[in-house]
């Protein structure tokens, strides 16, 4: 296990944002991690897991204890199973189900980060979300002292959030199992409206798998969501904010707010959430509320291709990115009366 004193966290992040860790440890099996782990806990040293770093907000002042790399591989296809190492690339084990023609996840296609990291985050995008194929997560229970399999419905999902969100320091993500379908090449229905008119079908219908990877990576380019070393659009944690699930009497409240603000026509996103809430749009919110796609003159603004990420030009600090998102999330409390949350982790900082 590699081990390397003072190390600077800001290239292993999506941002390229963030101050050093005391101590950076890189393993590579699934041994190696729960190792590290128990010697952190033993020492009682705070502890930071990086997988992708496409999720992370790191303070300026970096991590005072020990960051842990999730370097694992491993892709296993028994059929319609699917096995990952935490350490995988997502993007790419979705590009692989794809070839083997097995559909359930193709429309999660381009997302950066790590496999171990989707259960934890319930990732989601274009109307699919892992929960829908993940049967078992393979973790190691610092509580326990052991390694346990969880099944999906012990998991805890839901929007965005996961048993591993609700308990943050307990769980530590080794192996992620999945059930896909074999739908003769097809991909899974085409929930996402954006999605369907892109792929000319109805909301519902199937298409070749391929076709439904290469339209999501094609709307996610055109929003930045793609990561490029050389376009400082993509220098994100992706979206910044989660969509707000609001009570009916919260959305009634907002959607008053919205009609006086913006006048009669205006008719905010409304989507069924479960328990009668109803999901509406985070983005909708933030652009309404005048902060426009580009929105910004120092070294972090949002960006220009999609108003929910924040971005790093190539010189900004943790502080800048803070304090525009803190503008962002005040001016539409302001604007609405809702108040956004972020969706990446902030490691030594607060919002």
């Amino acid at each position: 296990m590699l081990e390397t004193p003072d190390a600077p966290l800001a290239p292993l992040t999506t941002l390229r944002l963030g101050g050093p860790a005391d101590r950076l440890l890189t393993a590579t099996t699934d041994e190696e991690i729960v190792e590290a782990v128990r010697r952190a806990d033993a020492e009682r040293r705070p502890l930071l897991l990086i997988g992708g770093g496409s999720n992370l907000v790191v303070a300026d002042s970096g991590f005072r204890g020990t960051a842990l790399r999730l370097a694992t591989t491993g892709v296993r296809l028994d059929g319609t199973r699917l096995e990952l190492a935490a350490g995988e690339n997502w993007s790419a084990a979705v590009a692989r189900t794809v070839e083997a023609g097995l559909a359930g996840v193709e429309c999660l296609a381009g997302i950066p980060g790590s496999a171990g990291a989707t259960p934890i985050q319930n990732v989601g995008a274009y109307g699919q979300e892992v929960s829908s194929v993940i049967t078992e997560v393979v973790a190691y229970d610092r509580e326990t002292d052991e390694t346990v399999t969880l099944t999906g419905e012990e998991c805890g999902f839901a929007y965005r959030h996961s048993r591993f969100k609700a308990e943050p320091h307990r769980f530590v993500v080794l192996r992620v199992r999945c059930e896909l379908e074999d739908a003769g090449g097809l991909s899974a229905p085409i929930r996402y409206a954006e999605t369907a008119r892109l792929l000319g079908v109805e909301q519902g219908g199937r298409v070749p798998l391929a076709n439904a990877r290469e339209a999501v990576l094609k709307l996610r380019t055109g929003k930045g969501m793609v990561l490029d070393p050389e376009d400082h659009d993509t220098w994100s944690a992706g979206s910044f904010f989660t969509n707000p699930v609001l009570d009916a009497d919260a959305f009634a409240a907002f959607r008053r707010r919205a009609v006086e603000r913006l006048g009669p026509e205006a008719e905010p996103p409304a989507y069924p959430a479960p328990d009668g809430h109803t999901k509406t749009s985070a983005a909708w919110l933030i652009d309404r509320a005048g902060f426009t796609k580009g929105y910004g003159t120092g070294p972090a603004r949002i960006s220009g291709k999609h108003t929910l990420a924040l971005t790093n030009r190539g010189e900004a600090t943790t502080a800048d990115l803070l304090a525009l998102a803190r503008e962002v999330r005040d001016g539409v409390h302001a604007a609405f009366g809702v108040t956004l949350v972020n969706e990446p982790v902030l490691v030594g900082t607060s919002l």
